[in-house]
């Protein structure tokens, strides 16, 4: 008898190759077996196994259909890397994670939502405050070791990404200067180009952020607020440890520093006390939804200190950057029923499973990750640069992230220098396409760094 999976891999050529359209209905399972003259048990399991690799979604009651985008294919990568089909994108840029089931975890708690006398409560606009239950379930979901924010705290933005915006648009008039870590999210770089404000980028080593950088560039200057990762950081995957988090704590306490502490990523990481709990009345402290859960039906927390509530707000209000109603409802049932904490299960497995594909790939090259990260920091070797090296991958149809896309100013002892005072390294994110595409990827980027520019 014909093993399932074989005639699974036929079915996926189909659908990479376009013959089966997105969209396009299954035949039922009996149906398939008849016309494959196979049992229905195997007919089951083929479909099974579309539905493993993403390929397709079963509707109760309606059938099975391929889904709408579905991933390139192993050998897809291999021949078009072969090729140098610059046509064929493996996008290692974004970096949105996404597990098996996640839709359908995400719809059961969706379904409620859809009765017609919920669903107008839930088009309703609603304050930056958020509501009662929003606030009380991410107050919830936010509590870590040692640290629980008051509901009261809470602050609800469209996305992460528009509550730093929120936050740092309270913070600092324009002019006004903003201290990072020297390789930071590229984001707070457009933020800050559009409030007009200055970044200052400050020395970090093995542990992160440096407090005497932080002392010593105050002094130098005054700083109007601190953007600071210190848990997965991104690009270089680096945590800091307690002591670290209080060495800071401590400084920004003596030199009355306000702080933004981006945990975003911080869901992959089991242990560790937020820096607000050292600091609670400095520390805002924002997260969000999109990589937890999804980015397209998401909301960004924001915790502030208690005083801060109203100018936070005001800011969100201002910048159009509150949540939808719809969104905060959907995210504050997925936290109740336990989606939100399933999914979390599921990414740091996979991305843990992500680490060691990496780690086996790219062992003879300097690569800087957290075992549990969806991002890895790779150093490259001589004589490539960052610009040639991602030049170099997107002739092979792989897209990667330049090191000095991070970069502000001089880069400190967690960035090779290149010639042009930017680090010569690439940022992988492991989180948006398929394992098997990431390790035909990894195999491609690991010949190109073999040879010479």
């Amino acid at each position: 008898m014909e093993d399932y999976r074989r005639i699974a891999d036929r079915l996926a050529e189909e659908i990479y190759s376009g013959r089966l359209k997105a969209g396009e209905r299954l035949p039922p399972q009996r149906v398939f077996a008849r016309r494959r003259h196979i049992a229905g048990s195997t007919a089951g399991r083929v479909y099974g196994e579309l539905v493993r690799r993403g390929l397709v979604v079963g509707e109760v009651g309606r059938g099975t259909f391929v889904r709408a985008a579905p991933p390139p294919s192993g050998r897809a990568l291999a021949e078009a890397t072969h090729d140098h089909d610059p046509q064929v994108q493996v996008n290692l840029e974004l970096n949105y994670p996404s597990v098996p089931g996640q839709s359908e975890l995400m719809a059961d708690a969706l379904a409620p939502l859809l009765r017609a006398d919920v669903l107008g409560e839930a088009t309703r606009t609603v304050p930056a405050a958020g509501t009662p239950a929003a606030r009380e379930a991410v107050a919830g979901l936010l509590a870590a070791s040692g640290w629980r924010p008051a509901p009261e705290q809470l602050l609800f933005a469209g996305n992460a990404r528009q509550a730093i915006a929120g936050v740092l648009a309270s913070l600092v008039r324009p002019g006004g200067r903003v201290g990072v870590e020297a390789l930071t999210y590229p984001l707070v770089k457009e933020i800050a180009e559009r409030i007009g404000c200055t970044l200052v980028p400050l020395a970090t080593d093995e542990e992160g952020l440096r407090p005497d950088a932080v002392a010593l560039a105050h002094r130098a200057a005054p700083l109007s607020a601190l953007y600071v990762q210190p848990t997965l950081h991104n690009p270089t995957g680096v945590s800091a440890g307690d002591r670290r988090k209080r060495e800071l704590a401590s400084v920004v306490r003596d030199v009355d520093l306000p702080v933004v502490e981006d945990r975003v990523w911080s869901f992959l990481h089991e242990e560790g006390v937020p820096l607000a709990a050292y600091a609670p009345e400095r520390v805002h402290v924002v997260d969000g939804l999109s990589k937890r859960v999804a980015p397209g039906l998401t909301a960004g927390f924001l915790v502030v200190p208690e005083e801060r509530a109203g100018a936070v707000g005001g800011a969100l209000r201002s910048g159009g950057w509150t949540a939808g109603r719809f969104a905060l409802e959907a995210g504050t049932r997925w936290i109740r029923d336990g989606t939100v904490e399933r999914l979390v299960g599921k990414k740091r497995a996979d991305a843990a499973r992500r680490q060691r594909v990496v780690a086996e790939l790219l062992d003879m090259f300097t690569v800087r990750a957290d075992p549990y990260a969806y991002h890895a920091w790779w150093e490259l070797p001589a004589p490539w640069r960052a610009d040639t090296f991602t030049a170099a991958a997107a002739a092979h149809g792989i897209a990667v992230t330049p090191g000095p896309a991070f970069a502000v100013g001089q880069v400190g002892q967690m960035g090779q220098m290149g010639s042009q005072g930017a680090p010569d390294a690439v940022r992988l994110g492991l989180a948006s396409v398929p394992v098997p595409v990431l390790g035909q990827a990894l195999r491609t980027l690991r010949d190109v760094a073999r040879g010479r520019p």
